[in-house]
């Protein structure tokens, strides 16, 4: 596989310009050979990051304008995670465009909107609006392109990757860890795509990974899967304790439609089989699986839902089309578009049947792969049998964009990953700190109007507790929360002292991380978690004494505040 360095790589990654190809894994081999001229395979460095999604990035950004040196490594040959490689539009809160997210996440979006300003045809009407939404998805306020996305967190990484800081591994992964006693020594990172190891040694470690794979590999204790009500009290807790039991992940797809053009794909070998796939769900499935009807996830009512991929609304149904539009063609000028692009993250390719969790290899790849041939049964059904409000049956113009997705297949470079392991916490947080009415029937009906106030709070967030249907059998589990806080006490392991959680691993619930999984949130944990390592470093004491000492811990949320880190809310 051909090679590229990074100057290349920012060159073309879209840094002023247009010219957005896929990068190939290990494209930053010349940086690794800067800092080994012995030919060794051994890195030093201040902190080592495992995971290059939205918490790794922020990470490392937070570490690196703070003085630190930092190596992110990342599996796929994107940085980004569940907003770029995933193809997942950010999941955001109804405040997030003044408030409710750190500076650094919001400048994030400006930066998008002032990519698509800078290189894109714009309409007039577009480039004038303040809060431009390329794609006018429903979903989001801001529905963009993956590549985009690779591209502004490039720019916001350069000046760090340009001045020798930070260092970025792509197609690598964790492979083994050295330990002494309750600190890591030492990761070695090894390729995908190649026979090749390198071992780091740092201060600090930052899982940042999408299923917590530095836990196992650490030693560092954790959950996983369903607690059960007995252990966390919680109103809408399992009746028992299941930890192979996770939410869905999905294998996301994108997609654009030609009008009067036979795009239809072959006919997937296992079509038959999730054509007349019922999910067996308690409470009930609505029905078949690839069907335009689900189970509401409010109250598991059949819902019937819309399609219409020219963007053709049914009164009073969702279309799904528009949902996740990522380009809608009437922000550019007429004729930049021949049709809107839009990304496939719905309840008809949410893959429950199989679990990606403490299980081999071989068999993570196999349930992926399985997953993948749900998202193409599902396309090629959209394709050829979906009903129409004409009362004719599918849509043969709809394509696969797997340039779009930086995929040959078409499919996401990386499943979208919903629950992870959980590492176990100074503090945990449970249902009753943060869900609507379970805080009410602890807090009483006035103090039970906002959540449980964390004093050692280092971010908000907000989301209502969203958990998708399970590989165990469990519906869809939804209900409000409240805006809510990051309390430091869950981004600490019990035991391990320089280990830190930066994405879906944190200390929640099966229950509570239905809220705290979103991109703003992880973005949120992961810079925390980042200026914990930095103010730790500058001020000599140890992480875990930023809580446990009043003073530290007061010290250090100033510290975070002046950084743009909100640590209370403002409703």
């Amino acid at each position: 596989m051909k090679r590229r360095n990074f100057l290349q790589l920012a060159a073309l990654t879209g840094l002023g310009s247009l010219n957005l190809p896929i990068v190939s894994a290990g494209s930053l081999e010349s940086q690794t050979r800067a800092k080994t001229y012995d030919g060794s395979d051994e890195i030093k460095t201040d902190v080592c990051i495992i995971g290059g999604g939205l918490g790794g990035c922020a990470a490392a950004l937070a570490v690196c304008r703070n003085g630190l040196r930092a190596i992110m490594t990342e599996e796929t040959d994107w940085i980004g995670g569940q907003i770029s490689q995933q193809g997942v539009p950010p999941d955001e809160h109804q405040w997030i465009e003044t408030h409710g997210a750190p500076s650094s996440y919001r400048d994030y979006r400006t930066r998008v909107r002032d990519f698509y300003r800078r290189n894109y045809p714009l309409t007039p009407e577009a480039r004038n609006k303040i809060n431009l939404n390329p794609g006018n998805g429903s979903v989001s306020r801001i529905c963009h392109e993956p590549h985009v996305s690779v591209a502004v967190l490039y720019e916001m990484l350069l000046p760090y990757l340009s001045n020798g800081q930070l260092q970025i591994f792509l197609g690598f992964k964790a492979n083994t860890a050295q330990i002494q006693g309750d600190d890591v020594k030492s990761i070695a990172i090894r390729s995908i795509d190649e026979d090749k190891t390198i071992n780091v040694l740092a201060k600090n470690f930052i899982d940042a990974t999408e299923c917590g794979d530095l836990l196992p590999i650490t030693k560092t204790e954790y959950v996983t899967g369903t607690e059960s009500k007995k252990e966390t009290k919680e109103l809408h807790a399992s009746e028992t304790k299941r930890p192979q039991n996770h939410q869905a992940f999905t294998v996301c797809f994108a997609m654009d439609y030609q009008d009067g053009i036979d795009n239809t794909i072959d006919k997937p070998t296992d079509y038959d089989r999730w054509k007349n796939y019922v999910p067996k769900l308690n409470p009930a499935w609505s029905g078949k699986l690839l069907d335009l009807s689900y189970s509401n996830p409010r109250d598991l009512k059949p819902k019937r839902l819309g399609f219409d991929p020219r963007g053709i609304d049914t009164p009073g149904m969702l279309n799904l089309f528009n949902y996740r539009r990522l380009i809608h063609k009437d922000n550019f000028t007429p004729g930049f578009y021949d049709g809107d692009i839009t990304i496939v993250n719905w309840p008809q390719n949410d893959y429950m049947m199989g679990n990606l969790i403490d299980v081999s290899e071989a068999d993570f790849k196999k349930t992926v792969e399985d997953a993948k041939n749900l998202s193409r049964s599902l396309f090629y059904w959209l394709q050829t049998e979906a009903p129409r409000a004409d009362g004719g049956m599918g849509w043969k113009g709809l394509r696969l964009r797997g340039d779009v997705m930086g995929t040959v297949d078409g499919m996401a470079k990386y499943p979208y990953i919903r629950e992870s392991r959980r590492i176990k916490a100074q503090f945990t947080v449970v249902e009753e700190h943060v869900g609507a009415e379970n805080r009410k029937m602890v807090a009483g009906e006035k103090e039970g109007q906002k959540a449980f106030q964390f004093y050692d709070s280092v971010g908000v967030g907000y989301y209502h507790i969203d958990l998708h249907p399970s590989n165990q059998g469990d519906n869809y589990i939804d209900f409000g929360s409240l805006p809510f806080q990051i309390p430091l006490g869950a981004l600490l392991p019990q035991r391990v002292n320089n280990l830190f959680p930066a994405n879906k691993n944190i200390g929640t619930t099966h229950i509570t991380n239905g809220c705290y999984r979103l991109h703003p949130v992880e973005w949120s944990i992961g810079e925390a978690v980042g200026l914990l390592i930095a103010y730790s470093t500058k001020n000599n004491v140890h992480p875990k004494q930023v809580r446990s000492n009043k003073n530290n811990l007061s010290a250090f949320q100033s510290f975070i505040q002046q950084q743009g880190i909100e640590t209370a809310w403002r409703i």
